[in-house]
């Protein structure tokens, strides 16, 4: 007597690592400042506190509208020209400081000094690696 026995096994893929880098290079390259508001909370009911514009809310749509809330905050464009970020859009908070310059206090040790490759548009060519200085 023969038989035959199949097994089936199924895994999750990751995508390319080009793939997920080019996505987060786009997401960085349009990210917005924002800042943080307590201002257009309402109580609901119960203790819970709910948003007018739950859409940029960092808890985002997986937990009720029920439940107490660890942070009870939105983030608001820091330009108010600008529209409130959405779910999947990068942000920050402040800019990030000038690390062409030395500045001992944060630990940044400037480009000064760096040696560059001047014939190339890379990562090792003088307008990115020493800021420009050549």
């Amino acid at each position: 007597m023969s038989g035959s026995c199949t097994v089936k096994t199924c895994w999750m893929k990751l995508p390319n690592f080009r793939v997920v880098g080019d996505n987060l290079k786009d997401r960085f390259d349009g990210a917005s400042r924002v800042m943080v508001s307590n201002s257009d909370r309402v109580r609901g009911n119960g203790n819970a506190i709910v948003s007018n514009s739950a859409s940029n809310s960092v808890h985002g749509h997986r937990e009720g509208l029920g439940r107490r809330h660890r942070y009870n905050f939105q983030l608001k464009p820091y330009n108010p020209e600008h529209k409130p970020p959405g779910p999947k859009d990068l942000v920050y908070l402040e800019p990030s400081p000038p690390f062409c310059e030395k500045n001992p206090k944060l630990g940044i040790l400037g480009t000064h000094g760096r040696q560059c490759n001047d014939t190339s548009i890379g990562v090792d060519g003088c307008d990115l690696m020493c800021c420009g200085r050549g």
